[in-house]
């Protein structure tokens, strides 16, 4: 049983966690234990904590030096994960980030660096990569079923910046640039990683159409290394939305929401399948655990979480400059 601190102890936070225990035992098949917690409001968090037989610790410094914890889970601000993550390497302690990993290419690879020399496992929290219709969406296209990929559309949007305040760290313009993207957007950025490869180019427009936080509304027009085009965009003040479709000269492959998957031949009858839910949540920490124990490699790639970085960061850069911007290797 991997023992863990969770650092953020904010919703998400309390998410991870409660996905794998209740009441401070580890639910039935779980492989990590929450067994320490730190955050910024130690009183808001003090009566869940405690449910969750979580110590509270004063600080990460603490975290770091208490010999109990041997991993830690950051949900905490974006700007503080590069830090946070080399931190804890070079403190020994395994490493499970939010999304976003980072908000430049340079401190990602930095991040994914100190991990490697410390001989530790960096995972990344990009759950929607735990989905079973994702998997069946992957098998399908690397095995030809879809043809040449042509064009990949990607949604992922919400009511979030509805209730974003003056003071929050999320309506923060330097903790979430291009609005939605940090939230919501960088989910898909990474889905489309995982499905199709790796971006060559991005251009993209997004402002406040209605927001007094942060931008509402983030397109992209993108470019694949392997030619095909994409069209995604975040939206910060819609009701929840999630969508991802490939779009192939033998057919197209759409995910509506976690669920539900349709597929439309060139030639053929048309199917959907709707498959069950599944916590994604507890997938990702037990694939922590398991990469932890030395089983099987954390399924995403540090290269592919760099990456998604750097596809971020050069969104940033185009929507600031009105151009296009290549996407660093």
């Amino acid at each position: 049983m991997l023992k863990a601190a969770i650092v953020g102890m904010g919703r998400w936070g309390q998410v991870l966690v409660d996905s794998v225990q209740a009441g401070g035992a580890p639910k039935p098949g779980a492989t990590i234990h929450f067994v320490a917690g730190q955050t910024r409001s130690p009183d808001k968090a003090r009566d869940w904590a405690t449910g969750q037989g979580l110590r509270i610790l004063p600080d990460f410094a603490a975290v770091l030096a208490d010999p109990a914890v041997q991993a830690v889970a950051l949900a905490t601000p974006h700007a503080q994960h590069a830090a946070q993550v080399i931190a804890a390497a070079r403190a020994g302690k395994h490493v499970f980030v939010e999304k976003p990993f980072t908000l430049d290419r340079a401190s990602a690879a930095a991040a994914v660096a100190a991990c490697a020399e410390a001989g530790v496992v960096m995972a990344l929290g990009h759950n929607r990569r735990f989905l079973p219709a994702v998997a069946e969406m992957k098998a399908m296209l690397d095995g030809g079923a879809l043809g040449t990929l042509l064009h990949v559309e990607g949604q992922f949007s919400g009511p979030g910046a509805r209730n974003y305040t003056s003071g929050m760290w999320r309506a923060d313009r330097a903790e979430s640039p291009l609005g939605g993207m940090g939230g919501m957007g960088i989910h898909m950025i990474d889905m489309i990683i995982h499905l199709a490869g790796r971006f060559r180019q991005v251009t993209v427009q997004s402002h406040a159409l209605v927001s007094r936080t942060i931008d509402d509304t983030t397109a992209m027009l993108g470019v694949l290394e392997r030619g095909a085009t994409v069209g995604f965009a975040t939206l910060a003040l819609t009701p929840s939305f999630w969508r991802v479709a490939l779009f192939g000269t033998e057919g197209i492959l759409q995910l509506q929401g976690h669920e539900t998957l349709s597929f439309t031949p060139r030639e053929g009858e048309p199917w959907v399948k709707q498959f069950p839910k599944t916590d994604i949540e507890a997938a990702e920490l037990a694939a922590f655990a398991a990469a932890v124990a030395g089983g099987p490699t954390y399924p995403l790639p540090v290269e592919q979480a760099i990456h998604g970085v750097a596809v971020f960061e050069a969104m940033i850069g185009a929507a600031a400059s009105g151009s296009s911007y290549a996407v660093v290797a």
